[in-house]
């Protein structure tokens, strides 16, 4: 699915918005370092993101939060530790209130996320009778964690894989989303993609050339 025509200042938009992200992984292919916090050009990957969702309401974080992250949080993480992004996924939206329409669904290293980028998953979820909207890279494979979803549709499907699996620890993504029904969304503008994520060293210097 192409993107719905969008313009900067992002328009009118239909219900509440949240935001999730997640900012709990091991970062193991990284040596443990606490991804979130590693820059690019100057700048946390978690502040960036929470930048490019600077209008949710309420912004929660699943993970560790730096005591200098410049902006205002709810912090939370799922039970017990480690549970991976499924759980992680749960936990940050049980501090969604129910009103809320739309939930931003974000993995916390996406130096390139931007505002239009989030904008175009929000025009076409509320344009299109799908349960959640997400990029689809070149080579056909789905961005899950760089998505919006219907905030009920989304807890509901988490609570159908809970009393399938008899809990979400370990779940993987793709079992949750294959309860959905999915817009998948190109991406034509250029430089850098939006869901373009740092997993390795190699991955962090790219993001430094790119934002150069």
């Amino acid at each position: 699915m192409d993107p719905p025509a969008t313009r900067s200042g992002y328009g009118t938009h239909v219900g509440g918005f949240a935001a999730v992200v997640l900012a709990g992984g091991a970062a193991r292919r990284m040596g443990g370092a606490d991804k979130p916090t590693l820059a690019v050009a100057g700048q946390p990957m978690l502040t960036r993101v929470l930048a490019a969702v600077h209008d949710a309401d309420p912004r929660v974080v699943v993970g560790r939060v730096s005591a200098e992250l410049p902006v205002p949080v709810h912090v939370t993480r799922e039970e017990p530790p480690g549970g991976g992004p499924v759980a992680a996924a749960a936990a940050g939206l049980a501090l969604v209130p129910e009103t809320i329409a739309y939930t931003a669904l974000l993995a916390a290293d996406l130096p390139f996320l931007t505002g239009e980028a989030i904008d175009v998953l929000r025009l076409t979820m509320e344009s299109a009778p799908m349960e959640g909207a997400v990029y689809r890279d070149a080579d056909g494979r789905l961005q899950i964690l760089c998505g919006v979803w219907r905030t009920a549709a989304l807890r509901a499907a988490m609570d159908r894989l809970s009393a399938r699996r008899g809990g979400l620890h370990g779940a993987p993504v793709r079992e949750l989303v294959s309860e959905l029904r999915v817009a998948e969304v190109s991406w034509r503008r250029p430089g850098p993609p939006p869901w373009f994520d740092c997993d390795t060293d190699d991955d962090l210097r790219t993001a430094e050339e790119w934002a150069r």
